[in-house]
């Protein structure tokens, strides 16, 4: 699908890709379902080996100078085979590296991104806390400055890939005094003592991710392992959200499109009343706008990852970013909710994969900033946009074109 939007460069990655789906055991895909695999360690070597991580990054570090067309593609390839295949493979070889390669310093690159790329090293990202988890500023984990080092207290949770990490991107509050923007710097933290990881979560899906909860005390962080400027994790953090949100977004139709593959192919083949079901426009209706809906959700990847790469202006591709997150995930739940109802009571049991792929969405729309944050970024992001247009003047006075426009006395705003 949509291969007219990609190189022969970027179909050539995507067979590889198609080729580590094919690779991965059925055995693997329900052990960690079944939470008898924490952490997918071969499934990520597996993919590191093929040349599938940090496909954006310079070749310097182990990267592939390509693009975010190109990581939209990866990721949607990768998340057909479950929406936490999707999750482990984006947090090291996307997030953490993107942190790395845009705020970092060339010793963090090659100390961390060039052997995490090479699948010799596993990272996670720590942002959420038990007191919340949209509420980045709110952040209570402390980092304190003790001269040559800082000293880490603190604990975050729902943490994809704690269980298997060898070092995590920490945000932590280094001013208590400053102001919300620059009270907080990003670290990064080897596994070491002091930290404590625990995989004690029962999830409702997306098991087997390794996500936990980390535990940080009195842990000796050296000064060289600030990412980007001391209290400036909010630059690093405006960064990261480009990669969360436009990569989850990517992930979700991968994750979701095995369900309408099922649901058409069950459509096809069972009847009822005498004939096959996808007669009946009660169930070729719900599989059309299922198909329509991940259709959908592509152009929108696709045009956003397009904008991200032309260099589009901040606020409009973070306005393009949380329309796509909030878009693409709720529409990918949809296309599961479809698949179930197609296939009726036989879709809500473990005969098939549906009732998995409808665990696992679930997350899409909570994770990386709910789509409620995402609605008021993008409304917040659209009300400053217009006021821009209208301060350039729009091609033409649209409200003047109406029989009853001249009406100014029933034009009341106050």
């Amino acid at each position: 699908m949509f291969d007219f939007l990609l190189t022969e460069e970027q179909l050539k990655l995507r067979e590889a890709a198609r080729d580590l789906v094919k690779w991965v055991p059925r055995k693997m895909i329900l052990d960690m379902d079944a939470d008898k695999i924490t952490f997918p360690k071969e499934f990520l070597q597996e993919a590191a080996g093929r040349g599938l991580f940090g496909c954006r990054y310079p070749k310097q570090w182990g990267g592939q100078e390509m693009d975010w067309v190109t990581s939209c593609m990866l990721m949607q390839e990768v998340g057909t085979l479950g929406y936490i295949f999707a999750c482990t493979f984006g947090i090291g070889s996307e997030l953490v590296c993107d942190a790395i390669i845009l705020h970092g310093t060339d010793g963090q690159k090659e100390k961390y991104v060039k052997p995490l790329i090479k699948g010799e090293l596993f990272a996670a990202e720590c942002l959420t806390e038990p007191r919340g988890g949209s509420d980045f500023f709110g952040t209570t984990t402390t980092a304190v400055d003790k001269g040559d080092y800082f000293l880490l207290n603190g604990q975050k949770r729902f943490i994809v890939g704690a269980e298997g990490a060898d070092y995590f991107l920490v945000y932590a509050r280094t001013d208590p005094d400053a102001e919300p923007h620059k009270a907080l710097t990003c670290f990064i933290v080897d596994r070491s003592e002091g930290v404590d990881t625990k995989y004690l979560y029962g999830l409702m899906g997306c098991r087997g991710g390794g996500a936990g909860r980390v535990v940080f005390k009195d842990v000796r962080v050296p000064k060289e392992n600030i990412i980007g400027k001391l209290h400036g994790a909010y630059s690093v953090f405006n960064t990261m959200m480009i990669p969360e949100r436009l990569g989850t977004a990517a992930m979700t139709i991968g994750a979701a499109s095995p369900a309408l593959d099922v649901a058409t192919s069950y459509s096809s083949r069972r009847k009822a009343f005498g004939q096959v079901i996808n007669q009946f426009q009660g169930v070729s209706f719900q599989v059309a706008e299922a198909a329509m809906l991940l259709d959908a959700a592509r152009s929108m990847v696709y045009m956003t990852a397009r904008a991200v790469d032309a260099g589009s202006e901040q606020n409009l591709i973070r306005r393009m970013v949380s329309e796509t997150k909030k878009f693409v995930t709720e529409s990918c739940q949809k296309v599961a909710h479809n698949a179930m109802q197609v296939m009726g009571g036989i879709g809500y049991t473990n005969v098939y994969p549906i009732e998995r792929i409808s665990r696992d969405l679930r997350l899409a729309s909570i994770w990386t900033g709910t789509n409620e944050v995402m609605s008021v970024i993008a409304a917040s992001e659209w009300y400053r946009e217009y006021a821009k247009i209208r301060a350039a003047r729009l091609p033409r006075d649209y409200e003047a074109d109406s029989v009853a426009s001249d009406e100014v006395e029933e034009k009341i705003y106050e």
